[in-house]
């Protein structure tokens, strides 16, 4: 692996996405056109000048051809119309260094679960839009190594995004629109780790404009120790992609990422495989051994969650519904640990490990997955085990191991006195719930393959069931 030039080390490792702006219009500015694009990405001593007339200069000449080379042209040390056509390109500011690569001295996060906070917005985007682009971006690095990513809204996050213009405090001004789109840190305390947006130029969801996904997906691997590569067809490539088509990692990304992180913990390295292509393994509903993950209302019907499906029971209709997960919410992951519904916000949490989003109807809301301790855990809760809303309380109610805590839905915050024991105020109810959820008035306890019907009001265990009676077994 190349180490990177000492200017990038005396720059604070900064990384920006550069375009050219405009074509050259004659010899003198296609001069300093590759005078700078030289001097800045490939180390060209700024004493070595370049003339129109005089391109056989063999350090120019070795210069072009090692930039040729990295871009993936036509190496012949002379500045064809290919050439200026990909120096012109927007592209990522720092020296270019090949296949993939990491910061100098490999900086890395010391932990596998990050936090980040978009600090401010730009107005070319709807806040959603915002929040929904920079979610997608940290999900391409989540689904190929064991980290994972919670949004917080105050504090100092890990990777602090914002947009600005000009001086913006970090000693690499932006220029106004049409140059430098953004810049991204290295792993590191304070400014390491944060991503800078350039205001000035027009973000957009699509290609009319500089696409926010693509440049947060491309800083963000910066965010996490990646340099650039010298592959065409990877994210890291420092030329911006305007072919936003299949916007994917390359396996050449995957090798450096993981060269930092290893892969994810259980599942292939492979990114380019849809999770749908894998056939899964379905559950049997009548299986007297089944248990459920976890268990929802949503908008009057059942939602029974197991691994990378559910079932979906309507009161009004006998035969429940069997679905695969992601062909209603494909961005939730599978194997869900808890599930409740807020009626009066029209609102299903979903929880996985220390995160949780929200979905309404078919659609998972922007802003999320946020972490499980904005809702006011202690750091030692790690995941939910279950979840219910008490409909007549207006409270949620979350179960952890063999403590409950209560949150207050109207004042947002956890009620004090909490956690409590489950045996205390459930009795009869072991102290590991699987799942739960309200219906009729009554709490249904899953634990196994066993279901427990529970009073709130008597305070005891009315029936004992089985997990799947509900699905008609």
């Amino acid at each position: 692996m190349k180490n990177l030039p000492m200017l990038l080390l005396l720059c604070v490792a900064v990384c920006s996405a550069y375009p050219l702006k405009g074509a050259a219009r004659d010899g003198d500015d296609s001069m300093d056109l590759v005078q700078h694009y030289l001097e800045k990405y490939y180390n060209l001593a700024k004493d070595v000048k370049l003339f129109a007339r005089r391109q056989d200069s063999s350090p120019v000449v070795r210069k072009i051809q090692e930039m040729q080379k990295f871009l993936g042209l036509k190496v012949t040390g002379k500045l064809n119309s290919d050439t200026l056509e990909v120096m012109q390109k927007p592209r990522c500011g720092v020296p270019d260094v090949g296949r993939f690569s990491t910061f100098p001295g490999m900086p890395r996060w010391r932990k596998t679960h990050l936090t980040y906070r978009i600090v401010d917005y730009t107005l070319d985007l709807p806040r959603d839009a915002v929040d929904s682009a920079i979610e997608k971006a940290v999900k391409v690095w989540e689904k190929v190594t064991p980290l994972t990513f919670s949004r917080i809204y105050e504090g100092e996050a890990d990777i602090m995004i914002t947009f600005a213009v000009r001086d913006h405090g970090d000693f690499y001004p932006f220029d106004g629109p049409g140059m430098v789109l953004a810049h991204a840190y290295p792993p590191g305390p304070g400014i390491n780790g944060d991503a800078h947006f350039d205001d000035d130029e027009q973000w957009t969801k699509d290609t009319s404009g500089t696409n926010l996904f693509y440049v947060a997906a491309h800083e963000l691997g910066h965010s996490l120790g990646l340099q650039h590569s010298a592959n065409a067809e990877a994210l890291m490539y420092p030329v911006y992609n305007t072919d936003l088509a299949q916007v994917r990692l390359s396996q050449d990304d995957v090798n450096g990422i993981q060269s930092l992180y290893g892969p994810p913990p259980t599942s292939p390295a492979d990114p380019v495989v849809p999770t749908e292509s894998v056939p899964p393994e379905t559950p049997d509903m009548c299986d007297p051994t089944l248990s459920f993950d976890a268990v929802s209302t949503l908008r009057g019907e059942i939602l029974f969650f197991k691994d990378r499906h559910f079932w979906r029971k309507s009161l009004r209709t006998l035969e429940p519904g069997f679905y695969l997960l992601s062909s209603f919410w494909p961005s939730l992951p599978s194997g869900i640990d808890a599930a409740y519904e807020v009626t009066s916000k029209d609102t299903v949490f979903i929880f996985k490990q220390n995160q949780f989003w929200a979905i309404r109807g078919n659609e998972v809301q922007a802003g999320y997955p946020r972490g499980i301790h904005t809702l006011g855990f202690p750091p030692t809760v790690r995941k939910i085990d279950a979840a219910l809303f008490d409909k007549e309380k207006k409270k949620s109610y979350f179960f952890v191991e063999d403590k409950y805590w209560r949150f207050d839905e109207k004042k947002q915050s956890m009620d004090p006195g909490f956690p409590r024991q489950i045996v205390e105020d459930f009795p009869g109810i072991e102290p590991k719930v699987d799942a739960v959820f309200e219906s009729f008035g009554f709490f249904y306890f899953f634990n196994g393959s066993s279901q427990l019907e529970f009073d709130p009001n008597a305070k005891k265990v009315t029936h004992v069931l089985k997990s799947n009676s509900w699905l008609n077994c």
